[in-house]
């Protein structure tokens, strides 16, 4: 079995908490590591290798003009889900950053926004053993209605850590 980085080492360390608190406990803890996931509210409904779900609630400090989440809110949900999934895949002697984002608006969207990133088998098994590379992110983002409203392209790299 390969070695745990860090980020899924704590990550695992939530799965002993009772599924009532893991949410909540799981979306303070990440939204710790990157302040503007917190300020926003975002919250982690389930992060593994393979899938990650995050919700950002419409709430009045993500809205837009017309009282839907903001587009900016939007591009913070995709950039964060399929960020954490590969940062729990990524060793830790290597260091991730976005590469490319590419949102197109389909439809206005109604209520809380959801991101659901995933990963195939292969994919990971690609990242851990690909020293410096770069791969695109699959995410679909819907809305309350279960609405697919945005389209998104995600591309994340990684390199060697520097000494």
């Amino acid at each position: 079995m390969a070695k745990q980085n860090r980020l899924s080492t704590v990550v695992n360390t939530f799965q002993k908490l009772p599924e009532s608190l893991r949410s909540f406990a799981l979306s303070k803890a990440m939204g710790r590591v990157v302040k503007y996931a917190g300020t926003s509210g975002l919250r982690f409904e389930k992060l593994t290798p393979n899938e990650c779900i995050v919700v950002i609630p419409n709430r009045k400090k993500v809205q837009n003009h017309i009282g839907s989440v903001h587009a900016a809110a939007m591009g913070l949900l995709a950039e964060t889900a399929t960020g954490f999934m590969t940062g729990l895949t990524v060793p830790d002697n290597r260091i991730i950053v976005i590469k490319s984002m590419n949102l197109e608006y389909l439809k206005q969207a109604s209520g809380d926004m959801t991101a659901v990133a995933s990963f195939s088998d292969e994919q990971i098994e690609f990242i851990k053993n690909t020293e410096k590379g770069d791969i695109n992110v699959p995410v679909v983002i819907t809305d309350a209605n279960d609405v697919e409203t945005v389209k998104a392209t995600m591309i994340w790299a990684w390199a060697p850590k520097r000494k």
